[in-house]
């Protein structure tokens, strides 16, 4: 799944309101049926390398990507795992979109 979402704030802006709020925004998500709990998350410069564990019920898969921000945009790339059988992947997109554009207000 790729996200790719413009901004108009400095790049170190962008970098502190994410690294701040991440894991927060996948607390609690309404139209996802899953519970999202950060594993692991570090900085390379400006990119986010992120893990995340959905759970289902019993069922638990990985979730890998990273968070580039730029000048100009942040693109979100992640790997949905089994998450893509649960919840479609233009729905994760939405939702996600929009908690991320949320942060950069």
């Amino acid at each position: 799944m790729r996200i790719t979402i413009s901004h108009n704030r400095s790049k170190a802006e962008v970098i502190k309101s994410i690294d701040r709020s991440f894991d927060n925004m996948f607390q609690g998500i309404e139209g996802i049926p899953v519970r999202l709990k950060v594993q692991q998350k570090s900085w390379q410069g400006s990119t986010l390398n992120f893990s995340l564990t959905a759970k289902l019920g019993l069922l638990s898969t990985p979730i890998k990507g990273t968070v580039e921000v730029t000048d100009t945009e942040l693109t979100v790339d992640a790997d949905l795992g089994m998450l893509n059988r649960f919840v479609s992947e233009s729905t994760a997109r939405e939702v996600l979109g929009s908690r991320i554009k949320g942060l950069l207000k």
